[in-house]
C-alpha cells in the first residue's frame, strides 16, 4: 500500500536530505512539490492545503533552517505531520464496561464488510476476547451463508436471522444470547447497498437504538478513493460513526482515501485490511502508518504480523540452529521459507524493514519464484540437504531436472545459501524475530 505515494514523496524530500543547507525559497519549492504528490495521490485538496500550511509553519522557523540537517528536521516535521494527518496515538476499541461489546459494522455492498467481520472475530478471539457474530444483512443473497462460512473457519458462534426477516429482532435476540452466554463481544453484520438509500439508513438506525453498540465502524473501500470519504460522511451523518476500516489498502497504491478520510470525516482509522486472509488486518497506529508512507518501515508491525502467523517453537528452534557454526542446512533454509510465506507477500514484508527496499528492491519480484526454490529444495535427498557441500555438478542437473527448474537456478539457490550468514549480520538485531532468518535467501539477484 501507499507504493505510488511512498516513492514520490521519497524523491521530493530525498532532494532536500541531500542539501547541506536550505534556504526558504528551497523549502518553499520542496513544499510545492510534496503538495503536487499529495494531489496526484487523490488527496483532499482542503486536507492538503491545511497539512501543508502545518509543514511550511514550522519548516519555515530559524531552528530548522539554521540547524546541522535541515533535511532532516524537514522530513520529520512531514512525519510528525502525517501522524497527525491520521490520527493521534492507536484509537483501539471502545470496550463495554460489562460485557457483551457491541460492535455494529456497516458500509455498502463490495466494500469487504462480511469478509472484514471474519477478520475483526479472530482478531479478538486472538486477544482472548470471545466473539459472537450476529447475521443481519438479510437482503444480500448468500449474505447468511457466507458469514456462518467465515464462523465456521474462526471457530465462534453465530446467530442468524432468516432472509427477509427483521434485521433488528435479530440483532437484539443476538445481544441476548450473548450477554446469556458470557461473550466478551457481539459483532453486528449490517446489509449494504449499492448506494446510500434512505431505507437503508433508517435500519441502521433501528439497529443502533435497539443494541446501543459501543463501535460502530464503517467499511471504506480503499480502492474508490475519495468517493469513499464521500460516502463515509453520509454514514457519519446519518449513524455517528465511531472509526473507519479501511479495506483493500494492500492494492491502493495512491492512498489518498487514508489521507483524508480522518480530516474530513474526523473520525479515526482504527484497522486496515491488507489482504484476504483473515489474519490480514491491521490496527492502525498513526506513527507507524507514517513511518510506512516515508518509507522509514515498520517493524513493529512486522513482528506482530510474525507473532500471528509463525510457530514460535519451530522459530526458535531454528533460531538456535542459525546462529551455531555451520549448523545452518538447507532443510532449516526451508523450514524459514515456509515459515515467512505464511506472514504474506514478500514484497509487503520487505516495505516494513527500515532501509530493507531499497537496498533489495522488490518491484517486479515473481512470487511464483518462492515456490520455485521450494522446489528446488524438495527435489533434493535428505543427506545433500544436510550436506549442501556435495552438491556436484552431476547432482544439480538432476535437481534441475526434478524441480523443473534450470541449473542456473540451482546454483544460483546455493550461492544465496552460503551468503545468507554473511547478509545475518546486518539483520542482527532483528534475530529474536521469528522466521526472519530466511528473508535474505529468497530475494531475487
Amino acid at each position: 500500500m501507499f507504493d505510488e505515494l511512498s516513492e514520490k514523496l521519497d524523491q521530493v524530500l530525498g532532494g532536500l536530505r541531500q542539501r547541506g543547507v536550505l534556504t526558504e525559497p528551497m523549502i518553499r519549492e520542496g513544499l510545492r512539490e510534496v503538495r503536487r504528490v499529495l494531489l496526484e495521490a487523490d488527496v483532499n485538496f482542503r486536507v492538503t492545503r491545511e497539512f501543508l500550511g502545518r509543514v511550511q509553519e514550522r519548516a519555515l522557523g530559524e531552528a530548522v533552517v539554521n540547524s546541522v540537517s535541515p533535511g532532516q528536521q524537514i522530513v520529520k516535521i512531514v512525519h510528525d505531520e502525517l501522524a497527525a494527518l491520521l490520527g493521534e496515538g492507536a484509537p483501539g476499541i471502545d470496550w463495554a464496561p460489562s460485557p457483551p461489546t457491541v460492535v455494529l459494522v456497516v458500509g455498502l455492498q463490495g466494500s469487504g464488510k462480511t469478509t472484514t467481520v471474519g477478520k475483526l472475530a479472530k482478531r479478538f478471539r486472538r486477544q482472548g476476547r470471545e466473539p459472537m457474530l450476529a447475521a443481519c444483512d438479510l437482503v444480500r443473497p448468500a449474505a447468511v451463508d457466507q458469514l456462518r462460512t467465515l464462523a465456521e473457519r474462526v471457530g465462534v458462534p453465530i446467530h442468524e436471522g432468516r432472509p427477509g426477516g427483521d434485521p433488528v429482532a435479530v440483532a437484539q435476540e443476538a445481544y441476548s444470547k450473548a450477554k446469556a452466554d458470557g461473550k466478551a463481544v457481539l459483532i453486528v453484520d449490517t446489509a449494504g447497498r449499492l448506494q446510500i438509500d434512505e431505507p437503508m439508513m433508517e435500519e441502521l438506525r433501528r439497529i443502533k437504538a435497539a443494541v446501543s453498540p459501543q463501535e460502530i465502524l464503517f467499511v471504506a473501500d480503499a480502492m474508490t478513493g475519495q468517493e469513499a470519504v464521500r460516502i463515509a460522511e453520509g454514514f457519519n451523518d446519518a449513524l455517528e460513526v465511531t472509526g473507519v476500516i479501511l479495506t483493500k489498502m494492500e492494492g491502493d497504491a495512491r492512498g489518498g482515501a487514508a489521507l483524508s478520510i480522518r480530516g474530513v470525516v474526523g473520525k479515526p482509522i482504527k484497522f486496515v485490511g491488507v489482504g484476504e486472509g483473515l489474519d490480514d488486518l491491521d490496527e492502525v497506529d498513526p506513527e507507524r502508518l507514517a513511518g510506512r508512507i516515508l518509507q522509514r518501515g515498520d517493524v513493529v508491525g512486522l513482528v506482530e504480523r510474525a507473532q500471528r502467523t509463525m510457530d514460535v517453537e519451530a522459530s526458535e528452534e531454528l533460531q538456535e540452529r542459525m546462529m551455531g557454526k555451520g549448523a545452518f542446512t538447507l532443510e532449516d533454509f526451508l523450514l524459514a521459507l515456509k515459515q515467512v510465506q505464511k506472514m504474506g507477500p514478500l514484497d509487503q514484508l520487505m516495505k516494513l524493514i527500515p532501509g530493507m527496499k531499497k537496498k533489495l528492491p522488490t518491484a517486479g519480484m515473481d512470487p511464483k519464484r518462492l515456490k520455485h526454490v521450494e522446489a528446488i529444495i524438495l527435489s533434493m535427498t535428505p543427506e545433500e540437504r544436510r550436506r549442501p557441500e556435495i552438491l556436484n555438478g552431476s547432482r544439480r542437473a538432476r535437481i534441475a531436472k526434478g524441480s523443473g527448474r534450470p541449473v542456473s537456478e540451482v546454483n544460483r539457490l546455493m550461492k544465496q545459501f552460503k551468503e545468507m550468514k554473511k547478509m545475518m549480520k546486518q539483520m542482527k538485531g532483528m534475530q529474536g524475530m521469528p522466521g526472519m532468518q530466511g528473508l535474505q535467501g529468497m530475494m531475487p539477484r
